[in-house]
């Protein structure tokens, strides 16, 4: 019995991994394809609540679509690059100081470990080990002093591609009923399909952060039922008062 228990510490060594969710692109893809989802199903149901026809409302989604695309992709691009710069310039920043002050710059991490716990000639050994490559001092001081790995900056290019393709995806998905269809039948194929692609969007994410992925489901459906819902409302209430 006394062998196989290396196996199975090995196994759970091996199994043990992470994601990388430092880039971007995986928080811009799910975010863009729930808020594709949500503005676009909220949209869509909100101008058929005023009975325009089928023609407007797949007008009113097209547009909803191409706009908040690009809107998406646009927001997310100036966002990350606005980031990724001052990340840089605060990098260029620490390693002048590195290369000016290397004395004054050992003895502050020193002192961030200190403050953490870590015995001083442990901390000193530490530093002074890492003091020694410039690029692995960059590294370290950018994490401790700054709070951000120097490695994973993120792509500006990557999160609005992401966001672009993603919100595109969210917001085609209720609209497809009113390109072969109309009236109450496309409503009511638009809802299904919001409620549908919610709970895969919402199960998706519990599994991604290890929370109930039920719980998620119901929340994200809820989100995007009560956006729908009070959009429809108003909709058909402008729409009675106008008489259309």
């Amino acid at each position: 019995m006394a062998p196989e228990q290396p196996e199975r510490v090995n196994e759970q060594v091996d199994g043990h991994h992470h994601r990388d969710i430092s880039g971007g692109g995986i928080r811009a893809a799910v975010f863009g394809l729930s808020d594709g989802l949500v503005t676009n199903v909220s949209l869509i149901l909100g101008v058929a609540g005023a009975h325009p026809g089928g023609p407007f409302v797949r007008l009113a989604g097209v547009a909803g679509l191409v706009a908040g695309a690009f809107s998406m992709a646009a927001g997310e691009f100036v966002s990350m690059r606005a980031q990724s710069e001052l990340m840089m310039r605060e990098l260029d920043v620490e390693r002048s100081a590195l290369r000016r002050w290397p004395k004054a710059e050992r003895n502050e991490l020193v002192a961030i470990y200190v403050a953490r716990g870590i015995d001083r000639s442990i901390a000193e050994q530490l530093v002074d080990e890492v003091m020694s490559d410039p690029e692995l001092a960059l590294e370290t001081h950018a994490r401790e002093e700054l709070g951000f790995d120097a490695r994973s900056v993120g792509s500006p290019i990557q999160a609005s591609a992401s966001s672009f393709v993603s919100f595109a995806l969210g917001a085609v998905l209720p609209l497809i009923p009113w390109l072969i269809g109309s009236g109450t039948a496309a409503v009511i194929a638009s809802v299904v399909i919001g409620v549908v692609t919610a709970a895969a969007i919402g199960w998706v994410l519990g599994r991604m952060t290890g929370r109930s992925r039920w719980r998620t489901a119901l929340r994200q459906v809820l989100v995007a039922g009560v956006a729908a819902g009070v959009t429809f409302g108003i909709g058909r209430a402008v729409g009675l008062g106008t008489g259309t």
